[in-house]
């Protein structure tokens, strides 16, 4: 035993212990989760009318008085099987704005729909990748910034390459925009939200305290990292009747109508930021690259198919900070931490902003030192309006009852719980990682199943 790793030999422990094929059964439920919460309580559960206890559960009996539920981290480099789950809610909830399902009528998909993405502005010239062979910044003449650095580049650098995103000169990039701007993105959406109804009452005729009565502007957004660790939002947006997806749109709410009322909407919207004696004021815009796609209820075979769409989305959401210059997966807690986050020099010079910016008065209300891990960014990486579909908790309550975990109608509940901690052991984690790996070979086999039916049928 003592040549054992300590690994090893907290393995062995757990499984010589007498509640180890409880503990398993726990861990199997939890999908193998990396990082999971520890609770212990009860449940108990009464009829409402004779208040007959029809089902009790209690801690107590099971390994280490403990019961291990999922962490949900969205994240993948934080726990695979959570982000697993979350990425399918996420691809769930999509589509179902897109297609119907969920509650959500499948007429849906005769709204006028667009995928929208809207851009950070530049905050200074950034190192490009090319898979084409073209040149990063090519310059006629050599040409310096007022740092003596070249204002060009002439190599060729491919997409692992780690200067892509980087500034051509730190110094003259603009970080305290930079990041003024990612606290002001969740703002300038809702200017743009409102900015798109305002352009399709005018365009309709209509006043525009009267748009609400006739129709209903519906999203899904997903905000996404580039490389120059700019935020850049892809959006589902749908034009509904007022009262949501189950009402179609006025006759005069056309794709091509909301799509004008996209562009021009974005670019018109500007907020301006506090005036600060430090770093004066700011009025912050989207960026000049604007994509706005039509999504067809029978897409040609070059155009952006629903499932597409919400795959894409989904995959998104669960990335963590280290695969998309987004900062730290978690937050940081003091200016020495900074230095410790395996990232780039670029963004570790955006955490600084963020947590200088923080420490002055008129950006307080920002928290910009709490948002420093996510480059001053805020908010849920993906946010929809309230018609748009389900929510998480419903699709989480879906699955709850498809597993058998919901209250029996006319029943009460009556539950306490406190949270005692989280994580494992190492022997505890490496175990997990096993059966997090053997459920996803198992699912993966069972789709390779079920492709070829799938496809015969199409």
């Amino acid at each position: 035993m003592r040549q054992l790793s300590e690994i090893d030999r907290d393995a062995i422990r757990l499984a010589q212990d007498l509640q180890f094929p409880r503990w398993l059964e726990q861990i199997t439920a939890t999908g193998g989760c990396a990082n999971p919460v520890h609770l212990t309580g009860s449940t108990t559960m009464r009829d409402a009318t004779t208040g007959e206890i029809l089902h009790h559960y209690d801690t107590r009996n099971e390994p280490g008085e403990h019961l291990l539920v999922r962490c949900r981290n969205r994240r993948a480099t934080v726990c695979a099987p959570c982000s697993r789950l979350h990425a399918g809610d996420t691809f769930h909830l999509v589509r179902a704005g897109l297609i119907g399902g969920k509650n959500v009528p499948d007429d849906v998909r005769e709204h006028p729909r667009l995928f929208v993405t809207l851009t950070a502005p530049s905050f200074g010239p950034v190192h490009r990748a090319s898979t084409t062979g073209e040149r990063c910044r090519p310059r006629r003449r050599a040409a310096h910034c007022a740092h003596e650095r070249p204002t060009g580049c002439a190599s060729v650098h491919n997409p692992a390459d780690p200067l892509v995103g980087q500034p051509l000169c730190a110094d003259c990039y603009d970080y305290v925009t930079h990041v003024l701007w990612h606290a002001h993105a969740g703002e300038l959406w809702d200017r743009f939200a409102r900015a798109v109804r305002r352009r399709l009452a005018v365009t309709a005729g209509l006043p525009q305290s009267h748009f609400s009565d006739r129709a209903r502007l519906s999203f899904a957004k997903v905000a996404e990292y580039q490389k120059r660790a700019a935020v850049h939002v892809h959006a589902v947006v749908r034009l509904d009747g007022p009262a949501g997806p189950i009402d179609p749109p006025p006759v005069w709410g056309t794709a091509a109508r909301l799509s004008a009322a996209v562009q021009a909407a974005a670019r018109s919207v500007v907020v301006r930021t506090s005036y600060s004696p430090a770093v004066g004021e700011h009025g912050l815009r989207w960026g000049r690259e604007i994509d706005v796609r039509p999504l067809r209820a029978r897409p040609e075979d070059n155009e952006l198919s629903d499932d597409a769409v919400a795959a894409y989305v989904a995959k998104y959401v669960t990335k963590g900070a280290s695969e998309t210059a987004a900062g730290a997966d978690r937050r940081l807690s003091a200016w020495g931490d900074i230095d410790a986050v395996p990232a780039s020099p670029h963004v570790r010079t955006l955490m600084r902003t963020c947590w200088r910016l923080g420490g002055l008065a008129e950006f307080k209300h920002l928290r910009l030192r709490s948002w420093a891990h996510a480059l001053g960014f805020r908010g849920h990486v993906l946010t929809k309006s309230r018609a748009y579909s389900a929510t998480y908790a419903a699709l989480r309550a879906e699955r709850a009852a498809h597993e058998g975990h919901d209250d029996a109608p006319g029943a009460v509940t009556d539950a306490s719980w406190r949270y005692v901690g989280s994580g494992h052991t190492p022997g505890a984690a490496l175990i997990a990682a096993g059966v997090a790996d053997d459920l996803a070979r198992n699912r993966e086999h069972a789709r390779s199943e079920l492709r070829p039916a799938a496809e015969a049928g199409s």
